[in-house]
């Protein structure tokens, strides 16, 4: 009966056709997007160094060689004043068909622009419109489509299930913002783009076989790509039926309003502005056009300093050494730093995380499950594996009745050890309690607690043909069964239905370790308290306790990816904080990195190339 129940109740209700539940899923997800301390809006504040004060960007229309579609010539971030060109909103729904590539030097504010044009088509969309969301291209694995780029990405940053992502995603409600396609490739040794660019190419290939739901036009989408990367690719490799726009340097007018608005003390900042605007062809003027070298001033220089002394460096580099030597200081001045973080700390942790010459290096995305390599690969198996094995062992010693079973168990954890090394990075298991879907959970237990109970039945009619006293042997074994494999089935995390909001990079450690002790000490204790009742308690805590603590030691029901990250940081001691996401929470606070999705960015490449280069603070 307890079976019927179980199987009848995990048919899925019905709550209307695909279509309708597509539109009401990109409610949801519009509201992941933008919200939390990791959604797309908290990203803008921190690339604008966290001020409300924008700039304005203009950017114009590029001349294509081949099939391109068709735009307004010119347009702007947002409406300022008089000047008859479309916003970023305007001009991307005049963009015909609706694929934009969004070009500019470095730190011209690409990123910024995409996630402008992404925030305003959330904020005026209607219910069939497409919800952007931002996509990262470096970890791309361009074998796969588009669409599986997609439902990916929505699985790990928004923890959607996979068939709910790919209902949304196959009706279309998925607008696809692609960023960093200068970044999938490394670049030449002397630093210029490399024509080949074999990653950027297959994307491109992708990119241009991708269309809409009806399989008629082009597929929608924007993409963001630094100017030299994409003219060194072929022509024949340029995105087709899309505009190309490339942003123009901030002029004189924008650059002065900006830092006058940024200005705490204006009289500090006159000289300095006074110069600019009786000079707009200087090389200050010039180098100054750059928002992301803007931003730079506007923080060093936020608090104290005389910005005049800007006037003395007249290169690029010269400019860049004196802002970022400088930057890090100032952001901390700047922020709340209750932890008592000093820059030279600041510094030394975030040239931890940058790539260097022999050393591995983490990805351009840092998750905190994927940095142990960091603390030497070889080290943290090791640590890890004398902890595992020596904290089964004790518990296995004090509890075992007889030097067979020792030995037994002693096999048992080294065999296991050695299979959970197999796994070169193990993956944090998701699960959210507020998320669960307790009828579904229960329909789950139901289910398996009436296999089981089927099970014991069949082998209690067997045991008690063939064996005398053992009568309850049968159902004994089948409810263990049915504990340990509904603990296994790891019911919070298939009973997900709807999420409430986007994971953020801690949340990623809390969930693996909740579910792997759910799993874990479940396991255990269905196993011990059955064979206590079989045989005895002591027999039943000698084998449920080992089990259930060492399913969570080998993370064959999660915990193991925040095993790692524990041990890594342990590993790490006195080279990186041991509150590790702590400190990367507080530097997206700072500016210094920011969010992107479950996962840290530094907030500019410019600044983690710099501080690759620089392994100790620059006085």
């Amino acid at each position: 009966m307890a079976l019927v129940v179980g199987t009848l109740a995990l048919r899925k209700p019905v709550a209307g056709n695909d279509a309708e539940l597509a539109i009401s899923q990109a409610r949801t997800l519009a509201r992941q997007v933008t919200d939390g301390a990791s959604g797309e809006g908290a990203v803008r504040r921190q690339l604008l160094g966290d001020d409300v004060q924008r700039i304005n960007m203009h950017y114009l229309l590029q001349e294509a060689s081949g099939r391109a579609a068709e735009a307004p010539p010119a347009g702007q971030t947002f409406a300022e004043g008089t000047v008859a060109l479309p916003d970023i909103t305007d001009y991307y729904r005049a963009t015909r068909p609706a694929r934009l590539v969004i070009t500019g030097p470095g730190g011209a504010g690409k990123t910024v622009l995409a996630l402008e044009l992404l925030l305003a088509l959330i904020d005026g969309r209607g219910d069939h419109d497409p919800v952007p969301v931002r996509v990262p291209l470096t970890q791309w694995d361009t074998r796969t489509p588009l669409r599986s780029l997609l439902i990916d990405r929505l699985t790990a940053v928004y923890d959607w299930p996979t068939k709910m992502a790919a209902n949304i995603v196959d009706h279309g409600l998925v607008l696809p913002v692609l960023d960093g396609l200068d970044e999938m490739d490394p670049t030449l040794p002397d630093g210029t783009p490399d024509p080949d660019a074999p990653r950027a190419h297959a994307a491109l290939e992708q990119l241009n076989r991708y269309q809409d739901r009806g399989g008629r036009d082009p597929g929608p989408l924007i993409l963001t790509c630094r100017t030299a990367h994409y003219d060194a690719l072929p022509h024949t490799d340029s995105l087709i039926d899309a505009a190309r726009v490339t942003i123009a340097p901030v002029d004189t007018i924008n650059v002065v309003a900006y830092l006058t608005a940024r200005a705490r003390d204006p009289r500090r900042w006159q000289p300095l502005l006074q110069h600019l605007s009786t000079h707009p062809t200087s090389p200050h003027t010039q180098l100054l056009s750059n928002p992301w070298r803007l931003c730079l001033v506007a923080t060093v220089y936020h608090r104290d300093g005389d910005p005049a002394e800007l006037l003395h460096h007249h290169t690029r580099a010269d400019l860049d050494h004196h802002l970022l030597a400088r930057y890090i200081t100032a952001t901390t001045r700047a922020t709340n730093n209750q932890h008592g973080y000093t820059p030279d700390d600041i510094h030394r942790w975030l040239h931890r995380l940058t790539p260097a010459p022999n050393r591995p290096a983490p990805r351009a995305d840092i998750s905190l499950h994927r940095l142990w390599p960091l603390a030497g690969r070889t080290r943290v198996r090791i640590t890890e594996t004398l902890l595992v094995i020596s904290t089964l062992l004790l518990i296995g010693f004090l509890v075992t009745v007889s030097w067979v079973q020792a030995t037994l168990f002693v096999i048992m954890v080294v065999t296991g050890e050695a299979l959970g090394q197999l796994e070169s990075s193990p993956r944090p298991f998701r699960f959210d309690a507020k998320q669960v879907n307790f009828r579904r959970s229960a329909a789950v237990l139901i289910a398996w607690v009436g296999w089981g109970a089927t099970f014991g039945f069949l082998l209690f009619a067997f045991l008690t043909r063939y064996r005398d006293g053992a009568a309850l042997d049968g159902l004994l074994i089948g409810a263990m069964l049915a504990g340990g494999i509904t603990a296994m089935a790891r019911i919070p995390a298939v009973a997900v239905e709807q999420p409430n909001k986007a994971d953020t990079p801690r949340l990623i450690i809390r969930e693996d370790v909740t579910l792997g002790l759910l799993v874990g000490m479940g396991s255990g204790l269905s196993i011990g308290l059955t064979t206590g009742l079989w045989w005895n308690f002591q027999v039943g805590a000698a084998i449920g306790l080992p089990t259930g603590l060492g399913l969570y030691l080998s993370g064959i029901g999660g915990g193991r990816s925040a095993l790692r990250y524990a041990v890594f940081l342990v590993c790490s001691s006195g080279r990186l904080p041991f509150r590790l996401a702590r400190f990367l929470d507080w530097a997206c606070t700072a500016g210094l990195m920011r969010y992107s999705g479950p996962s840290y960015q530094f907030r500019h490449r410019e600044l983690q190339q710099w501080l690759a280069a620089h392994p100790e603070p620059v006085n």
